[in-house]
């Protein structure tokens, strides 16, 4: 399968969805140490995805790559944009922020909302840095908060709600651009068994089952379970990735 899909507007077959996201070649060094070595990686919308392996085998870097938070040193991140085409390390720094503004969501285990806001103006926050009017930012936050039944708690901060709520809020985050391609970092890792079920069914919903792509590190192999695909890394390269 080759990233020259993504230039494509027709699926490989009838039971695939179109290729949104592609890694090709990547690799990825800190010094002596090889982070991912020769990674290739294709998403497709409504597809979920979850990348397992041990700590240090490349999974957060492999995401980060994805994300266009960092470039690779080596290969390429292409991602099929509203605008066209593009390959992430070609762009500039503004401009991959840029996507990642508009073509991205992000959902982490710690949340990592902002704790002076409210729940409603950290779901606001992407569509206000994009340049939206506040009242409108705050009125899709309002509604998203809802449709995850934080109704009443648009007003709280995020220390006055529970984790799985936070986690909700930046799910909520994660959806206020409808983002094509939504990476999660470990977002169970910090709850409990009840309350982690709960926040990947919300998850799932608000993205595979709405035609988005979900990319999600986990250790969990109970989460990974329900993800599409599972992606198994070792030593910076992967050793398993069978499809269904």
């Amino acid at each position: 399968m080759s990233c020259d899909t993504l230039s494509s507007t027709a699926p490989d077959g009838p039971d695939q969805k179109e290729p949104r996201l592609c890694a090709r070649g990547v690799r990825v060094r800190y010094g002596g140490t090889v982070a991912l070595e020769g990674v290739d990686l294709i998403v497709r919308d409504g597809e979920s995805v979850a990348i397992m392996g041990p700590s240090g085998s490349g999974k957060s870097t492999l995401l980060h790559s994805m994300a266009g938070i960092i470039s690779p040193d080596e290969g390429t991140v292409t991602l099929r944009t509203r605008e066209g085409v593009r390959e992430l390390g070609g762009l500039s720094d503004a401009a991959r922020s840029a996507v990642r503004l508009r073509e991205y969501g992000f959902v982490f285990q710690q949340g990592m909302l902002i704790p002076e806001l409210t729940a409603a103006e950290n779901v606001a926050m992407p569509l206000l840095l994009a340049g939206g009017r506040k009242s409108v930012a705050i009125a899709r936050a309002d509604l998203l908060l809802r449709e995850l039944g934080l109704a009443g708690l648009e007003g709280r901060r995020i220390g006055q709600l529970s984790g799985g709520q936070a986690q909700r809020v930046a799910i909520a985050r994660a959806r206020a651009t409808d983002a094509h391609v939504v990476f999660a970092d470990e977002p169970t890792g910090a709850l409990d068994s009840r309350t982690a079920s709960e926040v990947l069914d919300v998850l799932l919903a608000g993205t595979t089952a709405q035609g988005r792509a979900l990319v999600m590190v986990t250790h969990d192999e109970d989460v990974a379970s329900r993800c599409s695909r599972v992606v198994r890394l070792k030593d910076g390269r992967i050793v398993d990735s069978p499809t269904r």
